[in-house]
């Protein structure tokens, strides 16, 4: 391990903020990592690690590594809530002016932090670190384009297509999502309530270090269509779109059987044609029918006022100096 001890003061410069899920064996080298590349980039900080229900030893990972550093606070989790709400968790417990939030898988290496902070510090309020070359397979890859193309109908920028979980924001901009409490959520979306000063900036990208990542293709399109439901209204732009160009196509449909009936004086004839029409018809209602049901579906949850995210326990804060009493 790294002999170096980072800066420490109070309050620091950053708020490093990982959601953790079964990384046991990655957390270890996740900590040394981060601790010396912010030693070497002179930067005071906290590293806040949130065990979102992980199944393996990676809590008591980090309860043995928070002994005797002060910059180093864990949150434990009750259950499984998912990356972006262990996020906002993480986020809302930052004391810091800028927040980071990165895998924690390593393929997001904490050298690469300053040019997020050199971004930033051109006036934006938001930075995303994207990949040079994404290390993953091509399904998942076609999944998180898919995602991202998801999140700039909800989002509303240019730069949503850049967006990746290694970020870095002032942490001002949470008070625009302070009173947030839906059980869906998605950091992206919510941070462009309180600003629209995006940017994004090439990082490196590693293989993971170790593991296998919990995302799968079925997890990203749900994610996406999540997205678009939870925070944008396109889906029942699409659904009236959809609605609109079969009534053109139903009234195209009458013209032809009344224009053949006034020239030829016989209709169309045929069961199966005018079961092709139903069927289409019949489709296109199922499927606004099916969008609207997704929306109602938001609102019965919202209603039911569930909590993104539920702790069981907070490690307690440290002040400089107590890690040496």
């Amino acid at each position: 391990m790294s002999t170096k001890k980072p800066p420490e003061s109070e309050p620091g410069d950053l708020s490093i903020v990982i959601p953790v899920y079964n990384s046991a064996r990655i957390l270890p080298v996740l900590i040394d990592r981060v601790a010396s590349a912010m030693a070497d980039a002179g930067l005071a900080f906290e590293l806040i690690l949130v065990n979102d229900g992980s199944q393996d030893d990676s809590w008591q990972i980090i309860l043995e590594h928070a002994a005797g550093r002060d910059w180093l606070r864990g949150i434990n989790l009750m259950r499984n809530f998912g990356q972006h709400n262990a996020l906002l968790c993480g986020i809302r417990a930052a004391r810091n002016p800028i927040i980071i939030t990165m895998d924690d898988d390593l393929q997001h290496p904490p050298e690469e932090i300053p040019k997020l902070l050199a971004e930033l510090e051109r006036g934006h309020d938001v930075v995303y670190g994207s990949a040079r070359l994404q290390q993953h397979g091509f399904l998942r890859n076609l999944a998180s384009n898919l995602t991202k193309l998801a999140l700039k109908s909800a989002m509303g920028i240019r730069n949503a297509r850049n967006v990746s979980a290694f970020r870095a924001f002032r942490t001002k901009l949470r008070a625009a999502f302070a009173d947030y409490s839906g059980t869906f959520v998605s950091i992206d979306v919510l941070l462009t309530w309180g600003t629209g000063r995006f940017s994004a900036i090439e990082v490196r990208h590693e293989p993971r270090f170790a593991g296998e990542s919990q995302y799968t293709l079925r997890k990203l399109i749900t994610h996406a269509l999540n997205m678009m439901t939870g925070f944008g209204t396109l889906p029942l732009q699409i659904a009236s779109l959809v609605g609109l160009v079969f009534t053109l196509f139903g009234l195209g449909i009458l013209a032809y059987v009344l224009v053949r009936w006034m020239l030829q004086g016989s209709v169309v004839p045929g069961f199966p044609f005018l079961a092709s029409i139903i069927a289409i018809f019949s489709g296109a209602q199922l499927f606004a029918l099916g969008i609207i049901g997704e929306y109602l579906a938001r609102m019965h949850y919202r209603l039911m006022d569930r909590p993104p995210y539920v702790e069981e326990c907070r490690l307690p804060e440290k002040q400089a100096g107590d890690a040496d009493a």
